[in-house]
Formats: structure tokens, sequence, C-alpha cells
């Protein structure tokens, strides 16, 4: 574990978790003591070799008391190794290993069971998303306004220049899972979403691989959690440089769209 949080202080009482056999419906300003803030960073790998080490140190240099969860979804290009000495050396928390290749939504869901803290938030291994915004993510969540936070990439942060057609999909995929959900998200595929540890544990999930973005969007949106945005940086990959999520993947979105929020 590292060190406890460094985010001001914020006065009031905090809400009881609510029972877990159904999401909790939190309502009201429920501010969370800032010591008392542990962060559950669950992080799916899959053939990151090149960029694992770079992401935990990122992570680690964020002055909040957090617990670093890995988990190797089958890599077959030596992070594996690497993930081990990391462990050994103390610089992630828990390592969790698939036998074979199940996808990220499979690995979050392992990340998420593992997880014991306050508040959750994934965290990519491909130097995609900075941890550097993290204290943008927790701050309503820590201040008592949100269960759940989203960083956009389309609300005005800094971000590489890169393909047209993703940034369309991405609108239409929000478009339609907005229109499912009743929320005015600007970007719900995101990876970034900041939960409250006991909303995000109490939630219905069953997705195995890219379905988790829209599938998680529709559970909270059914719990009728507080969703906050706020903007983020992105660095975007190229798929010469490993990006994985393609065209298919957006069609399979769709799918999954319907799938949460109408046939539940």
């Amino acid at each position: 574990m590292t060190h406890p949080s460094e985010f001001p202080r914020t006065s009031g009482a905090r809400t009881p978790p609510a029972g877990i056999d159904a999401p909790p419906r939190l309502r009201g300003r429920t501010p969370m003591d800032p010591a008392d803030l542990t962060l559950s960073v669950l992080i799916p790998v899959y053939n990151e070799h090149a960029t694992i080490e770079t992401i935990v140190e990122q992570v680690r240099a964020v002055p909040v008391r957090k617990e670093i969860i890995c988990v190797d979804d089958c890599s077959r290009d030596g992070t594996v190794d690497i993930l081990r000495s990391m462990l050994a050396a103390g610089r992630i928390d828990k390592l969790l290993f698939h036998d074979v290749n199940r996808g990220k939504g499979a690995a979050i869901r392992t990340a998420l069971a593992a997880s014991t803290g306050n508040v959750v938030i994934v965290q990519d291994a491909d130097l995609e998303y900075d941890p550097a915004d993290w204290p943008a993510l927790l701050e309503p969540i820590v201040d008592g306004r949100a269960d759940a936070v989203f960083g956009s990439r389309f609300l005005g942060g800094p971000h590489r220049v890169l393909y047209f057609w993703h940034s369309v999909g991405n609108f239409v995929l929000t478009l339609f899972s907005n229109m499912a959900t009743n929320l005015n998200l600007t970007d719900m595929e995101t990876c970034y979403k900041a939960i409250r540890g006991e909303v995000a544990r109490a939630l219905r999930l069953t997705s195995d691989r890219f379905g988790f973005e829209p599938e998680v969007t529709a559970r909270l949106a059914q719990a009728r959690a507080r969703i906050f945005e706020v903007p983020i940086s992105y660095s975007g990959r190229t798929y010469a440089e490993g990006k994985k999520i393609g065209w298919k993947d957006g069609v399979a979105a769709l799918w999954h769209i319907a799938k949460f929020n109408f046939g539940r």
C-alpha cells in the first residue's frame, strides 16, 4: 500500500452502504473523509510487456492510498515474468491470472472481486490514459456528490490526434447508450470510470470482453447512481503501437447496449 490521500479534507457524515442484494441507490450528499480513502486500481493486462512497468510507476506516483491489482489475461509475450517480478518487489499488491484469454471485461471482474478499496478505478496498461487525471475523477466522489465519475475524452482535455472514424463510432455508441439509459454522457466508452467500491461490487456484471463499458454504464443507470463527467487527457495508440479494439468491437457494443439495457 502507498501513503494516505493528500486530497483536501471534506466535512460531513457518511451514509452506510446499502444492502448487498441489489446495487445501492444512494441519495443526497455522501462525503468521504480523504484520510479513509483507499483506491483499488484494477489493471487488466494482455501482452503489454513494453508498457506495464511504466504504467505501474505512473500509478504508484499518484499521492493516494491505493491497492494495485493486476490480472494477466493469458499473455504470451513475457508480460507474466515482468508482473511476477513487480509483485515480488512490492510494486503491485495483488497479481491474478487467467489460464485462457477471456477478455478485458472478465479481467476487470476478476480484479473487482479481489478489491477492498472504497473507490475503484480501471487503469488500462497501454499508456493511453494518464493517472495524473485521477484527482479530478476522485474529487466529486470524495466531496460526496457522485457515486461514479466518468473521465471524458471529449470535454476539452489534451489528446493525441488520431482516427476520425473512431471518434464517429464513439459518438454513435454513446448516443445509443444515452438513449437507452437516459443519461447525457459524452464518452460512454471511456476506460476511466471511478466508482464507489460498494456500488461497483454490487453491480451485476457479466461481460467478458469490450462489452464491459456499455454494461457497467447500463448497470449504474439502473442503480440510479449519481454520475459525473470530468475532462481527461488521452494519448491514443495506433494499431502498429498495439491498439486492440476494432470496428467489430464497435458493432458488438451496439448489441451489448441493447442487451444490458433492454434484456436485463
